[in-house]
């Protein structure tokens, strides 16, 4: 069989040009009556768009090929294993790399950084997300191979998640919720969500549409309840310093 890596390009060259087309009609709409900037800035705005618009075509015909047939078939051999119970750990080795290669995370762990003047480092931000959904992809994995419903993860874990809020800064709260969209990126929705689907269908008595999809939920969640856990740790932290330096005032 010959093997087309570009079947189907086109189309997704199409969609592509259609989500990005109105983000560069309203750039254009508020250079012309606002913004004003130089032509050279203009020049390297549009040389960005183009590499975008290149990327997520390559990047979408490298998952419709590739990303997600691999994820279905990894998890439909996994799970005929006589010791299917691999499937928890390998999940969250792949739940942890997943969200150390995806973009988005990166792009959010440095506006934190940036914006909090190095308080929250990138990297303590990074390692705290892929722990959350390392956890939640191992998770997500015993639950397909045990049957539980979804409903005993998320209700639970979203009731945590509102006793977190009221003992976590606002900052953090806001962070996490963020992160919570930012994790189900594109690699965590094509790769885990395949391999998941994959596992389902290779259990017996497993329906697919009920046992392998609702990870994304689980993945969503995990960065909330992590990014909270972190937020209370720095909480503790500020209270021990700022009862530290009284201390040592009233010394003086």
């Amino acid at each position: 069989m010959k093997f087309n890596p570009f079947e189907g390009f086109g189309h997704i060259l199409l969609e592509v040009a259609m989500a990005l087309a109105p983000l560069l009609v309203f750039f254009l709409m508020f250079q012309v009556f606002y913004l004003k900037l130089p032509a050279v800035k203009v020049w390297n705005i549009c040389k960005g768009m183009l590499l975008t618009f290149l990327g997520l075509a390559f990047f979408l015909q490298g998952v419709n090929i590739g990303f997600m047939p691999a994820g279905e078939a990894i998890g439909s051999i996994l799970v005929g294993l006589s010791y299917n119970w691999i499937l928890v750990p390998i999940g969250l080795v792949i739940g942890f790399l997943i969200v150390f290669a995806e973009p988005a995370i990166r792009v959010l762990n440095q506006e934190v950084e940036k914006v909090s003047g190095g308080y929250i480092p990138a990297k303590l931000l990074l390692y705290t997300l892929c722990i959350g959904v390392s956890v939640s992809v191992g998770l997500a994995m015993l639950r397909i191979l045990l049957g539980i419903s979804l409903w005993w993860f998320i209700i639970p874990g979203y009731v945590i998640a509102l006793i977190l809020i009221r003992f976590t800064s606002k900052t953090f709260t806001a962070i996490a919720f963020d992160s919570g969209g930012v994790a189900t990126g594109p690699m965590t929705a094509t790769f885990v969500l395949a391999l998941a689907v994959g596992v389902a269908k290779g259990l017996e008595g497993r329906d697919p549409l009920l046992e392998g999809f609702g990870l994304v939920a689980l993945v969503a969640l995990a960065p909330i309840l992590s990014v909270l856990v972190l937020g209370l740790l720095y909480g503790r932290k500020e209270a021990h310093y700022e009862q530290q330096l009284k201390s040592e005032s009233r010394e003086a």
